[in-house]
C-alpha cells in the first residue's frame, strides 16, 4: 500500500512540474532575424497549437505566423506567434499580428538589437514543435539578467497551496481515519488472541487424546513404548 501511494505522489509531482514548466511564461534573450508565415494542417484540440486570429473562423488549415530568432551563442529559435484568446492558458492574447510587425520591425534595424522574448511551450524539433511568443521587449544586450518575478510569485502561491492541501489532508486522517484503523486494529488483535487461545485449547485436548490412546495400546496390546 505504501509502495502505490509513493508512486501516486511521484505521478502527481511529474505530472504537476511538467505542467508548470511547459505554461510558465519563461524569456529568452535573442536577436530577431525574421519573421514568416506557413500554411498548417493542425489537427482539433492539438495540445501544442493555440488558435488563430481571434474573430476569425476556427480551421484546421490556417496560417501560422513564426518568428525566427538567433542566440548569442549561436543557435537558432524559431518561435510560433499565436492568439490565446480567452481560453486556457490565460495569456489573453490577441495582437499576433501588431507582434508580428514589431518583430519584423526589429530584424530590419541596421543597428544589433537584443530583445527578450516571452513566451511558454517547448520546441522540439522531432515533432515540430514550437513555443508561442507572447511578448517582446528590447534589452540592453545578449547579458541582461532578468529576474523572473511572476514565476517566483506563482510557484510560491503554488507551494502555499500544495502545503494547505497535504496539512488538511494529514489533519482529516488523523480526526477521521487513524482512530478506525486504531479501532480495527485492536479487534484484529483481540481476534487473534482468542483464535489463539482455542488453537492452544485445541492442541492440548489432542494431546490429552493422543496421550489416553497411548496407555490403552500399552494396557490391551502390551507395547512398551
Amino acid at each position: 500500500m505504501k509502495w502505490i501511494k509513493r508512486i501516486f505522489v511521484a505521478l502527481l509531482l511529474l505530472t504537476t512540474c511538467v505542467l508548470v514548466h511547459y505554461y510558465l511564461p519563461q524569456r529568452d534573450i535573442v536577436k530577431v532575424v525574421g519573421t514568416d508565415v506557413k500554411r498548417m494542417d493542425i489537427g482539433k484540440g492539438s495540445p501544442f497549437w493555440d488558435r488563430q486570429d481571434a474573430g476569425t473562423e476556427e480551421r484546421t488549415s490556417r496560417d501560422v505566423r513564426f518568428i525566427s530568432t538567433i542566440k548569442a551563442n549561436g543557435k537558432t529559435m524559431v518561435y510560433r506567434n499565436e492568439d490565446t484568446g480567452w481560453s486556457f492558458p490565460f495569456y489573453l492574447k490577441f495582437d499576433s499580428s501588431d507582434l508580428s510587425a514589431k518583430a519584423e520591425a526589429m530584424s530590419d534595424e541596421k543597428e544589433e538589437t537584443w530583445v527578450a522574448v516571452s513566451h511558454y511551450g517547448w520546441r522540439i524539433r522531432l515533432f515540430s514543435i514550437f513555443p508561442n511568443a507572447t511578448k517582446i521587449k528590447k534589452v540592453d544586450g545578449p547579458n541582461t539578467f532578468l529576474i523572473p518575478w511572476f514565476n517566483i510569485f506563482f510557484l510560491t502561491v503554488l507551494v502555499v497551496i500544495f502545503f494547505s492541501i497535504w496539512r488538511t489532508i494529514r489533519r482529516w486522517k488523523k480526526k477521521n481515519v487513524d482512530p478506525v484503523t486504531d479501532k480495527i486494529g485492536k479487534e484484529l488483535e483481540e481476534v487473534s488472541e482468542t483464535v489463539k487461545g482455542h488453537a492452544d485449547k485445541i492442541g492440548d485436548e489432542l494431546e490429552d487424546t493422543q496421550s489416553g490412546l497411548k496407555k490403552f495400546m500399552r494396557r490391551w496390546f502390551g507395547s512398551s513404548k
